[in-house]
């Protein structure tokens, strides 16, 4: 469809206006606030029908085409909005993933990043308990695709490199230390201890209070260990 405006096309000269008459002035662009909310209303409406759609068929079974028509836009409109099929489903994936280097800017005054981590994502996990049933068909999905799978775990990586640098950033250490990128691989290496151990326990059809149970056995666990290593750094 082209985007020429009627306006713009050539049309006869007994049908322009005179020469003396101006046209109209163009309505001023709306506010960059309002586009923004306008861009990231789309993003999650095509999002919402992906996940719908990958839900109830299959992340591998549905293709981007069938996204695009089930929403109403152009593949081409999707790509703008995404840069894979992967982030159609993981749509908020960077987000969620920068949350562990947020809860490290964020701490406390005098707050050791481990104290500050611990105490994020014990908060983080409760809420992930709680919300568990509703989640279920979307880790489902997760766990019959192997491209979804992949596409989690390079978004674990992403959050350990966002993490290490934060922890770099928080004690000022040198380009060559490798202190922070190791802190933040054992970390990440935890969260996804606990995330894998929750997503199989809901998969398991296990009631919420022996999954919070089981999930805090193991946080504490982890944690105590960190501790004895690495529990004074950037204290």
């Amino acid at each position: 469809m082209s985007h020429q405006s009627s306006r713009d096309r050539k049309i006869p000269a007994t049908k322009r206006a005179p020469a003396q008459k101006r046209a109209e002035p163009e309505a001023p662009p709306p506010p960059a606030g309002l586009r923004e909310r306008k861009k990231q209303a789309t993003r999650l409406a095509i999002s919402d029908v992906a996940t719908r759609l990958f839900i109830e068929r299959g992340f591998d079974r549905v293709t981007v085409a069938e996204v695009a028509e089930a929403a109403g836009v152009s593949v081409n409109t999707i790509f703008n909005y995404f840069a894979t099929k992967e982030d159609l489903f993981f749509d908020r994936g960077e987000e969620v993933g920068g949350e562990p280097a947020r809860m490290v800017r964020a701490r406390r005054p005098g707050e050791p990043v481990l104290a500050a981590l611990e105490r994020g994502l014990r908060e983080k996990g409760a809420m992930s308990v709680y919300e568990g049933a509703r989640v279920l068909p979307f880790l489902a999905t997760i766990e019959a695709s192997p491209a979804l799978k992949a596409r989690e775990r390079a978004l674990f990586d992403r959050s350990e490199e966002l993490l290490a640098d934060a922890l770099r950033e928080a004690v000022g250490a040198r380009g060559d230390d490798p202190a922070p990128q190791i802190i933040a691989a054992l970390i990440t290496a935890l969260e996804w201890t606990i995330i894998r151990e929750h997503r199989a326990r809901l998969l398991r059809s296990e009631p919420d209070k022996k999954i919070r149970a089981a999930l805090g056995r193991i946080a504490k666990r982890g944690f105590a260990l960190l501790r004895d290593g690495v529990g004074s750094f950037g204290a």
